[in-house]
């Protein structure tokens, strides 16, 4: 974010009342809010970062792509920004943009449970298993809230074919081991 506390700390109290909205799953009221925001500042990462949130709640993820773009334009090192634009790219279906941001947040973050998700559903979405596993696996071991853990945990059994289904392999081969 920036050098200037001072300036983070406008940024973060220009966004208040939005996040308040968010909060209370006033989404439509926070895009006007944090619209008003952006009009009077455009420079404002936060605005930006929020603005994808809103958009993604009400389903519109083009907006939402657009929205974490422009917030990591401003502030490249902005970590939940990035890693909601990996998930936002692969829901397009943009696994290589998806995988590009994801692992550009474990660069910049390296372990972080968050980024490890969001690059082991990328993988997953492009059908690599063992890199979704290594992934997941590496999530898992960060002990995730419940139901992330969950889900992450009924992809694996779906990788191990624990669903019913036989496991197959990257190439998609019946696994002999």
């Amino acid at each position: 974010m920036p050098d200037d506390p001072n300036e983070d700390a406008e940024w973060w109290s220009a966004v208040e009342e939005a996040t308040e909205l968010l909060h209370e799953e006033r989404f439509r009221e926070a895009l006007a809010e944090l619209r008003r925001v952006l009009q009077a500042d455009p420079g404002n990462p936060y605005g930006y970062y929020f603005l994808g949130i809103a958009f993604f709640e009400i389903g519109e993820l083009e907006p939402a792509r657009d929205a974490y773009a422009a917030c990591l334009k401003l502030s490249p090192r902005h970590l939940g920004a990035r890693v909601a634009l990996c998930h936002v790219l692969r829901m397009l279906g943009d696994i290589r943009g998806s995988l590009r941001e994801g692992l550009a947040a474990l660069s910049q973050s390296p372990g972080d449970p968050d980024a490890l998700f969001a690059v082991a559903l990328a993988y997953h979405a492009r059908g690599e298993d063992r890199a979704t596993r290594q992934y997941i696996e590496a999530f898992l071991a960060t002990g995730p809230e419940f139901e992330v853990g969950v889900e992450a945990r009924a992809i694996l059994a779906g990788l191990s074919g624990e669903d019913g289904r036989e496991p197959a392999g990257d190439d998609g081969e019946v696994d002999d081991d």
